[in-house]
């Protein structure tokens, strides 16, 4: 049995807890993520480790389905049942130069934990992070830290720059070519922001976070098409060159799985029909 030994709500259906799990804190890398199991009734949901203390894990994660709600309803004291990793490739930390990190929604999460990373091996760090509104942004302070730069964007305007992440990203890329990029949130912010990069030949990472069973490759319901060729993102990944993804695949497999979602939350939930994946 795992601890939690501290959780809050970071935004309207975004939570974080920390998780006392020796084995994983003591080897997890920036970009690596873990398995976890609430009980023996539960389903294995994959989630990016977000910050590593001691023996403590973080995770960060938006309730969307009927796990997801239960891990938010645990507190401080409560325990969970199985957690597993570090798991996956970690992020290619080196001396690239100027990093841009773009996170967004929950997909922030990701960044601090890479941005320190980057930082340490030398790089000037550039953080975009966007929501579709002020009160849904997360983990600012925390960027602001991290990063020589931050930028903010919410769809609606309410806080920094109004528009999406491209739109900074696109100006940088013309007025001063950074390095490196690595661009992390749900898949269609993934293509359209990548797709900014890609003309100036800029080196572009993104995290997949595609239906995922067992953490290990064996199966098979995380293969995504890079360069044409099937990868696992359990094992491969999660994070790939950005310019070779085939994104349409992976939005059409994510939307497979739609309908049963939605009919596992809405028997979990009395019929609310919020759904969505976990």
């Amino acid at each position: 049995m795992y601890t939690i030994t501290a959780a809050s709500a970071l935004a309207e259906n975004v939570y974080e807890a920390w998780i006392s799990a020796p084995h994983v804190s003591r080897h997890a890398e920036a970009g690596q993520f873990l398995v976890l199991r609430i009980d023996e009734t539960g389903e294995r949901i994959p989630l990016t480790i977000s910050g590593v203390d001691g023996d403590l894990v973080r995770i960060i994660f938006m309730t969307v389905g009927t796990t997801t709600r239960k891990l938010a309803a645990l507190k401080k004291g409560d325990t969970i049942l199985d957690v597993v990793g570090p798991l996956g490739q970690p992020t290619e930390v080196k001396r690239y130069g100027t990093c841009v990190l773009v996170g967004g929604g929950v997909g922030i999460a990701c960044l601090p934990i890479i941005a320190k990373a980057l930082k340490t091996a030398g790089n000037t760090v550039i953080g975009i992070i966007g929501a579709r509104n002020k009160d849904l942004l997360i983990l600012e302070d925390e960027m602001q830290s991290v990063c020589d730069e931050l930028i903010i964007t919410t769809d609606d305007g309410s806080y920094g720059i109004k528009g999406f992440a491209a739109g900074p990203l696109k100006e940088i890329c013309e007025t001063r070519p950074p390095d490196a990029v690595w661009v992390i949130g749900p898949a269609i912010m993934m293509k359209v922001t990548s797709g900014v990069t890609k003309p100036f030949g800029i080196r572009t990472f993104v995290s997949l976070n595609p239906i995922m069973v067992d953490g290990t490759g064996m199966c098979g319901s995380c293969r995504v098409v890079v360069g044409g060729e099937t990868r696992f993102a359990c094992v491969d990944g999660p994070e790939f060159d950005a310019h070779e993804v085939n994104f349409d695949l992976l939005m059409s497999r994510q939307r497979f799985y739609t309908d049963e979602e939605k009919e596992s939350a809405a028997h979990h939930t009395g019929g609310c029909g919020c759904g969505g994946h976990h």
